[in-house]
């Protein structure tokens, strides 16, 4: 595992929104007394939807928020690769998927892409627009190659649709996330090829059925 450090430049202060720590209170009401510990992630998390990363003054407010060691905070902080240690771009955090499915799928040109536009991955683009990642899987294997861009996933991903979408950032436009070539889902390229008859599942087919009538209850016990 690699060393994660804050960053060098660090702000002065950290003070939770009024909607972030109403949101963090809320979280805190979920757990037990004596256990508002247990929100720590969720809090920071809440931090980072808030600044975009999480900083040292971040760390130490919600440490006291938690009345809970500053240093225990630090650990998780600096363990989970969720939290962003150091700034992000204004329009686009992106992380482009690198494991063997995409790898597969052509992810190595998304990640050439990523270098040719934006620079050295794990760092703020000279614009300060970008800051892109190389990450684990995301779980949209079957949509191949694709990354996360802030919230959202963009699959099947080309070079050149991957280009266009970064452009896209960088004009301040919210392109739709999902598949680039209107993939449904998972389902295969070119649409689903099974259950593609509606009969199948619309109730028509039972409709047919006819059904015998059975003697109730009431005359079974008259003929007995």
């Amino acid at each position: 595992m690699s060393v994660r450090r804050l960053a060098e430049n660090q702000p002065e202060s950290f003070a939770f929104k009024p909607a972030t720590l109403k949101e963090a209170k809320r979280w805190m009401e979920n757990y037990p007394a004596g256990r508002q510990q247990s929100a720590v992630i969720p809090l920071l998390w809440l931090v980072q939807k808030q600044e975009g990363w999480v900083s040292e003054p971040a760390i130490r407010a919600v440490a006291e928020l938690l009345s809970m060691p500053v240093i225990r905070v630090l650990e998780i902080a600096t363990f989970y690769t969720m939290f962003m240690l150091e700034p992000v771009g204004t329009h686009a955090l992106v992380q482009v998927c690198g494991t063997t499915p995409c790898q597969l799928r052509g992810a190595e040109g998304l990640i050439e892409v990523c270098k040719k536009k934006l620079g050295p991955k794990d760092h703020l683009s000279a614009d300060g627009k970008f800051y892109w990642q190389e990450v684990e899987c995301m779980g949209a294997c079957s949509n191949a190659p694709m990354a996360a861009i802030n919230d959202y996933y963009y699959e099947d991903l080309t070079p050149e649709t991957f280009e266009k979408l970064l452009d896209d950032f960088a004009a301040g436009k919210k392109p739709k996330p999902g598949s680039a070539i209107g993939r449904q889902g998972a389902a295969p390229e070119g649409g689903p090829i099974t259950l593609t008859d509606p009969s199948l599942y619309d109730g028509s087919r039972a409709k047919k059925i006819k059904i015998p009538n059975l003697p109730s209850a009431s005359s079974s016990k008259e003929k007995a």
